[in-house]
């Protein structure tokens, strides 16, 4: 079984309308991902989740759903003096969120400074992939964010695969220097980039696919997804110099919250890409994944709802 661990942060979630109905739950870029691959892949793949959170019941309910979820905790950290982070979303018309976030002071941010956090790289030495995320690394002061740099950068010379969605958030970087300077340490030794159209033409100024995927591949990437929303998304091998191939996806008709898509897409790919599929088939159950949670409220919608699309993708690959 392929082991693959998610290392980010965790909050609490609101989502409603301020003074009004609010329904509380938790959510977090690289948690999101980590909680739909545990369900696209059905167990076949060991998912571990790597952060900090405090001693309170919050921090003890979020590690109880994730074991629920079939998500391995042991690699959490218990930080007596922070709790989680806090955010609330608000939505349009349209289904478009924004937010609003108090994660400061959380506990996922001095994860790099805990007693432990030593040991958790020492066991990260046993996965086959470690996923991370732009904000996984924003959320972190400069100084740990060097370290936890330099100990995957490690990782990947004893062949690991570095999963690295970009997730540009301009508000947790001092500066737009800043963020690209990291990326570009981080992006020298990815195995696989997961990146997003608008974040890298806010954050590089590229105008095309093509444009990103010759950065990407100037700076030492080895494969690359390009998500380009409703569009889609573009693969390329970035090492064999193949063609970008385009894979499409299904439109959705009613959108309802847009939180957790590119998220969910990651999940589903991975689900695909772990376990051996083609490409293209990967992509495709990205897309229907995140089809599947953008008609629904939250950044993780219940567990009955994307088990249907998953155990159809599963019966259709046994078929094939």
């Amino acid at each position: 079984m392929k082991q693959i661990a998610f290392l980010g942060e965790c909050m609490i979630e609101l989502n409603g309308a301020p003074f009004g109905t609010m329904h509380q739950t938790f959510g977090g870029d690289a948690l999101n991902s980590a909680v739909y691959l545990a369900r696209a892949s059905q167990q076949k793949i060991a998912v571990n989740f790597v952060t900090a959170l405090g001693m309170d019941l919050l921090s003890e309910g979020m590690i109880k759903r994730w074991q629920d979820e079939g998500i391995y905790t042991h690699l959490v950290l218990r930080d007596p003096a922070h709790q989680p982070g806090l955010y609330l979303i608000q939505l349009d018309e349209q289904g478009e969120r924004t937010f609003l976030y108090w994660r400061n002071d959380s506990a996922a941010r001095y994860m790099a400074r805990h007693p432990d956090f030593f040991s958790v790289i020492q066991s990260l030495q046993q996965m086959d992939a470690i996923y991370l995320s732009g904000i996984s690394l924003a959320i972190l002061p400069a100084d740990d964010r060097e370290k936890l740099l330099n100990l995957l950068a490690g990782l990947a010379v004893q062949g690991k695969t570095i999963v690295f969605d970009s997730n540009y958030r301009p508000a947790l970087w001092e500066s737009v220097a800043e963020a690209q300077d990291c990326y570009q340490k981080l992006l020298s030794f990815t195995s696989l980039a997961l990146v997003t159209n608008d974040d890298e033409c806010h954050l590089w100024g590229d105008k095309s696919v093509t444009e990103i995927m010759a950065r990407l591949k100037r700076v030492g990437v080895k494969e690359a997804i390009v998500k380009v929303g409703a569009a889609g998304c573009y693969y390329q091998n970035l090492v064999q110099g193949m063609l970008i191939e385009q894979i499409p996806t299904e439109p959705v008709v009613k959108v309802v919250d847009t939180t957790a898509a590119g998220d969910a897409f990651n999940a589903g790919f991975l689900a695909g890409y772990l376990m051996g599929c083609p490409i293209k088939q990967a992509a495709i159950m990205g897309h229907r994944l995140a089809g599947i949670v953008i008609q629904h409220k939250g950044a993780i919608i219940p567990s009955s709802v994307t088990k249907t699309m998953t155990d159809s993708f599963f019966s259709e690959q046994e078929k094939n």
